[in-house]
């Protein structure tokens, strides 16, 4: 069978992570996003996969082909117009051909194992397509698909947050086709926001009883979000095997399922929990303190009494003495001066919020720190409150307290009134 990743869209809910580059390359447990798909895909069978690309389609390309697939082969088409996501399957059609194939979003995450069992399903069914649905308890954010007692779909609804609907089945977004999805395509109509809707061409083809579904029994994730980043590194370093291939120096201390990259060096009192990843080149320490879930990508610096809590910290980054990071994605070529302090839990207990395309979004997590950008400078004593985001190439002054997000090449300062004194030596 072969495959094929809708990898095309603009990225703007992942700012500003995803400024420089596209979020499927975003690093997730030791890789980017995209590499847990296609080698989920590829240790399922799948012989060649198609990945359309539009948004920063040099990076994407050049980033997936930097790694060997082999057997599977990697093919490229260009969406140039992202006219919805109907529009951007049918980029798909010509590859498949008469075929059955496996379509997919590019930013939905599963475990691997769920590609095989999935493709097992539907060659049972005798269904035109099958679309997978995973059981959330709250569904409000995604659209929903009825299922009937013999797995059939009978309906799919988009989201209606506050709405109640008949199912808690949500659509994840990994379909398996046949030529009759594209016949539906070519009928779809645009929908009252202006796009091209594929849940519309489904439904053409659930009216005609030719629908099946599969349920995912494992994890599943729509990364849509800065902090859906963090959910899936922990899913997947919570499998993590401990492997240590670089330089550990005598005092330094490593607990548990702990991978340190070769050339990666860890210096004398850095204390380390896993699951964690370091990545090649990174230095670590001394006398630090990496605890579980931190994902260190290349050549990223942690110095002397430093302590990092369940993070992802992009290639290049430096995190300067006597810091705290916690519950943050930090991007890549960013420096933290000495006493940079990002604040992950609020005073009255609540979920953190975060500015998402402009407005305002519940993470859901009780611990939430920063999002911040590439090429971020902090100054010495800077102190960040839970859920702001600092977008690519902004700085802060000596002892700034940012409590409200930092738009892109802005800097801040802090005005601080001040009284000098003459001292009385004589008197003390």
């Amino acid at each position: 069978m072969k495959a094929a990743i809708l990898a095309a869209g603009d990225s703007t809910r992942m700012l500003p992570l995803s400024a420089n580059i596209p979020k499927h390359l975003l690093p997730v447990g030791g890789q980017p996003l995209i590499y847990h798909t296609l080698r989920g895909l590829r240790d399922a069978g799948i012989e060649e996969t198609l990945v359309i690309t539009g948004y920063h389609e040099d990076s994407l390309r050049a980033g997936i082909d930097s790694h060997n697939w082999s057997p599977m082969k990697i093919v490229y088409t260009t969406q140039t117009e992202r006219k919805g996501t109907a529009h951007a399957a049918s980029f798909a059609e010509a590859f498949a051909g008469d075929e059955e194939i496996l379509l997919m979003n590019g930013d939905v995450m599963v475990d691997p194992s769920e590609f095989g069992s999935l493709i097992a399903h539907h060659s049972k069914s005798g269904m035109s397509l099958t679309v997978s649905v995973k059981y959330r308890e709250d569904h409000s954010a995604f659209g929903v698909v009825v299922v009937d007692e013999e797995g059939r779909a009978t309906d799919l609804i988009e989201k209606s947050p506050g709405k109640k609907t008949p199912s808690h089945l949500v659509n994840a977004g990994i379909y398996i086709a046949g030529p009759d999805l594209w016949d539906a395509i070519r009928r779809t109509e645009l929908s009252p926001r202006g796009e091209y809707e594929i849940t519309d061409s489904i439904k053409m083809l659930i009216e005609q009883n030719k629908v099946g579904s599969y349920v995912i029994e494992s994890w599943w994730l729509d990364i849509g979000r800065p902090w859906d980043l963090l959910t899936a590194n922990e899913l997947i370093l919570k499998n993590a095997v401990r492997r240590i291939e670089g330089t550990v120096e005598d005092g330094a201390t490593i607990k548990g399922s702990v991978i340190v990259e070769p050339s990666a060096v860890i210096r004398s009192g850095a204390y380390i929990m896993g699951p964690a990843f370091i990545g090649p080149e990174c230095v670590v320490g001394p006398n630090c303190f990496i605890r579980p879930h931190t994902y260190l990508e290349r050549k990223v610096k942690i110095g002397n009494a430093v302590e990092i809590k369940n993070c992802i910290i992009m290639e290049g980054t430096n995190v300067g003495h006597l810091s705290y990071v916690g519950d943050s994605v930090i991007g890549r070529r960013s420096n933290f001066g000495a006493g940079t302090i990002t604040a992950n839990l609020r005073h009255d207990d609540h979920t953190v919020k975060v500015t998402v395309n402009g407005r305002r979004v519940d993470s859901c997590r009780r611990k939430m720190g920063a999002i911040i950008g590439d090429d971020v400078k902090t100054g010495i004593g800077t102190s960040i409150a839970p859920g702001v985001v600092i977008h690519q190439g902004s700085r802060t002054g000596v002892g700034v307290i940012v409590d409200r997000d930092i738009p892109a090449h802005t800097l801040v300062i802090a005005e601080q009134p001040k009284k000098n004194i003459t001292l009385d030596l004589e008197r003390g």
